[in-house]
C-alpha cells in the first residue's frame, strides 16, 4: 500500500483545465472523493493508501481526461467535472469500465456516461440487431459509432456501412450539383464528425476512399445484401414501413446493424407513419433483437438541452 496513488498527464494544458483556476477543479474532486487531491509537476495525485479510492480516482480523471480529449464542450470545464462526478455512477465503476470501447489506433477511450448508454454498449455487444431510441445529446449515434469502428479495427468485421434516409425538402436529391457524395454529405456530415472525433482524419479519409467505410443514402440499399459489416442507420425515424422492411432485410451474415432515431422527431409527411416507431412496436419481443429506450436522462450535451427535452415531454403529456 503506498500513501498516494499518481496518474501522469503528459499535456499541460489538459492538466491545467482538470486542475481549474487556484485550483478550483481539484477542490471539486477532493470534495466528491474526501480525500485530499493535488497537482505537482505533470502529474495529479490522491493522498490515500486505500486501494478503493486508488481505483475510484484514476476511474474518475480518465473519465474527465476522455470528456477533455473529445475536444467540443458547451459547457464550462467545471460543470463537465460536476457532471462526470454526477453521472458516473461510481459504485458501478466496473461495470462502465467493462462497456467502454476501445477503437484500435483511436485518439480516445469511450466510457459509457450514463446506465443508459452503457445498457446500449452491452446490447451492441450481445446481439447483433439493436435498435436505439432517444432525444438529440442522448449518444445513441456516437456510440453506434464507436462500436462500428471498434468491430472494423479488431477485424470482427470488414466494413462499416452508413446511411440515412433521405427527407427532401422541395428538392429532388437529382437535382442538387455535384456527384452522389456531394448530394448525401450534409446528411452524412455528422457521421463523418463522429468518426473523425475518434480516429486520425487521415485514416478515416483512406478508409473512405478503399470503401472500407461507405456511406450511401437509404435509397441505395435495395437489392444488396450487407455481409460482413457493422451497418449503423441513423435518423431511423424519417424511415417509411416500406423501407425499414427492405432495410432490414438486408442483413447477411456476421453482420451488426444498429438502428438509431428519435420516435418523436420525425420529419416525413403527415399521415405517412414512421419505420421506426413501427418497428420498435413490433420487433421488441423477437429473439436476438434489442430494443433501448434512452431518455433525457441520457443527454450529455448541454443541460440546458436536457431542460428542454423535458418540457416538451411534459407538454405532450398535457
Amino acid at each position: 500500500m503506498t500513501e498516494s496513488y499518481t496518474i501522469i498527464v503528459p499535456d499541460p494544458e489538459i492538466l491545467s483545465r482538470v486542475c481549474g483556476a487556484n485550483d478550483s477543479n481539484l477542490k471539486l474532486i477532493e470534495s466528491f472523493m474526501g480525500v485530499s487531491v493535488f497537482a505537482r509537476g505533470n502529474e495529479i495525485s490522491i493522498g490515500t493508501h486505500d486501494s478503493a479510492l486508488q481505483q475510484q480516482f484514476n476511474f474518475i480523471v480518465n473519465r474527465i481526461l476522455d470528456e477533455f480529449s473529445l475536444g467540443e464542450s458547451s459547457v464550462t470545464d467545471t460543470e463537465l467535472i460536476q457532471s462526470v462526478l454526477n453521472n458516473g455512477e461510481f459504485s458501478d465503476r466496473a461495470f462502465f469500465s467493462k462497456y467502454s470501447i476501445q477503437v484500435p489506433g483511436g485518439t480516445k477511450k469511450v466510457y459509457p456516461r450514463t446506465r443508459g448508454q452503457a445498457e446500449l454498449v452491452k446490447c451492441m455487444r450481445a446481439t447483433d440487431m439493436v435498435f436505439a431510441s432517444g432525444p438529440a445529446g442522448s449518444g445513441k449515434t456516437f456510440l453506434a459509432i464507436a462500436e462500428s469502428l471498434r468491430l472494423l479495427l479488431s477485424h470482427k468485421v470488414s466494413s462499416i456501412i452508413l446511411t440515412r434516409p433521405v427527407v427532401e425538402a422541395g428538392e429532388s436529391l437529382g437535382f442538387l450539383p455535384g456527384d452522389l457524395q456531394d448530394k448525401i454529405n450534409p446528411y452524412i456530415r455528422p457521421l463523418y464528425d463522429a468518426m473523425n472525433s475518434l480516429l486520425p482524419r487521415d485514416t478515416v479519409k483512406r478508409l473512405s476512399e478503399n470503401g472500407i467505410i461507405e456511406v450511401a443514402p437509404l435509397a441505395y440499399m435495395r437489392g444488396r445484401t450487407l455481409s460482413d459489416a457493422a451497418v449503423v442507420l441513423d435518423e431511423a425515424q424519417n424511415t417509411t414501413v416500406e423501407q425499414m422492411k427492405m432495410f432490414l432485410t438486408r442483413m447477411g451474415e456476421n453482420t451488426k446493424m444498429f438502428i438509431t432515431g428519435d420516435r418523436t422527431q420525425t420529419d416525413l409527411p403527415r399521415k405517412i407513419p414512421s419505420g421506426f416507431v413501427n418497428a420498435l412496436n413490433i420487433l421488441g419481443n423477437v429473439e436476438g433483437i434489442s430494443v433501448v429506450e434512452l431518455t433525457a436522462e441520457d443527454i450529455v450535451r448541454n443541460e440546458l438541452v436536457k431542460k428542454i427535452i423535458r418540457a416538451y415531454e411534459n407538454e405532450e403529456r398535457d
